[in-house]
C-alpha cells in the first residue's frame, strides 16, 4: 500500500523504514525539503539492508529444513524494497492511501492545514503524545479528525522510537501488542495490516472516543519510565487479571 507520512523525524524514520522493508511505498515530508530527501535516501538504504539480512536468515533456515528432508535445492526470496521518497506536506497527504501524522504537537495544526483536503475520508494514523503535562480535555486524536475529516486511528504512541526500529519488536518471545483506537472499520483494518508487518500484534482498544485513555496511558507510563520504574511490571498476566 502507499503510505504518506507527515513528518521526517524519528517516528517517520523508524516506522517508515520498517514498512518500506515490508514492500510498501512510502513518502515522507518535512519542513526542510533537502533534509527530508536525505532522510528518505537513508531509509531506503536501511530498508534494503535489513530486508537482505532477513532474507538471508530465512534462506539459511529453509536450506537446513530442505537438507533434513532430502530436498535438492532451496531458493530464498524476499519482498522488493520499493524505496522511500520525499515530498511536501500536500504531496505526502495526496500520495498515501494511508497517512501517518508524525509531527510535534506545537506545529500540528499548521502542518494539517498545509496538507490541504487530501486527508478527508482517508485512514489517518495518529502517533502523537502531548508535549508537557497531558490535558485530557484537549485530546489529540479527535483534533486531528476534526481538522482533516480523515478516519483517525490512534496507535504506536506507547513506545519509544527505538522500539519501532527492532526487527521485530519481540520481548521474551512475546510480540509487542499495539492497541488501536478508531471508529472506521476499513481504517482499522489497514492499520492492523501495518502493525502485523512490524511483527507486532494489533489489539482492539475501542472507538476514537477512547483515544483519550490511550494518550493518558502514555503520559502516565512515560512518567514511570523516566522515574526508573519498569512500567511493564505494573500489570499482571491476563490469567491473573480477574477476567
Amino acid at each position: 500500500m502507499r503510505i504518506g507520512i507527515l513528518g521526517a523525524g524519528g517516528m517517520a524514520d523508524a516506522l517508515g523504514t520498517q514498512w518500506a522493508r515490508a514492500g510498501h511505498e512510502v513518502m515522507i515530508s518535512g519542513r526542510d525539503a533537502s533534509a527530508s530527501a536525505a532522510r528518505a535516501a537513508t531509509m531506503t538504504a536501511e530498508a534494503a539492508r535489513t530486508s537482505a539480512e532477513m532474507a538471508s536468515v530465512r534462506t539459511e533456515a529453509a536450506g537446513a529444513r530442505a537438507e533434513a528432508a532430502g530436498a535438492a535445492a532451496v531458493a530464498g526470496a524476499r519482498g522488493e524494497v520499493l524505496g522511500v521518497r520525499a515530498g511536501s506536506w500536500a504531496e505526502a497527504a495526496a500520495f498515501g492511501e494511508v497517512v501517518m501524522v508524525a509531527v510535534r504537537q506545537a506545529g500540528l495544526a499548521g502542518v494539517l492545514e498545509s496538507a490541504g483536503g487530501a486527508l478527508r475520508g482517508k485512514p489517518v494514523i495518529d502517533v502523537a503524545n502531548a508535549e508537557g503535562p497531558y490535558d485530557p480535555a484537549r485530546p489529540i486524536a479527535p483534533l486531528i479528525r476534526d481538522l482533516t475529516g480523515g478516519h483517525v486511528v490512534k496507535a504506536f504512541n506507547l513506545c519509544h522510537v527505538d522500539v519501532w526500529r527492532l526487527t521485530p519488536p519481540v520481548f521474551d518471545g512475546r510480540p509487542l501488542a499495539v492497541p488501536l483506537c478508531g471508529d472506521d472499520p476499513a481504517a482499522l483494518a489497514a492499520v492492523r495490516t501495518l502493525v502485523a508487518d512490524l511483527g507486532c500484534t494489533p489489539v482492539d482498544g475501542g472507538g476514537l472516543d477512547r483515544a483519550v485513555l490511550l494518550e493518558a496511558t502514555a503520559a502516565f507510563m512515560i512518567g514511570l519510565w523516566f522515574g526508573g520504574a519498569d512500567a511493564q511490571a505494573v500489570l499482571p498476566p491476563v490469567a491473573y487479571s480477574g477476567v
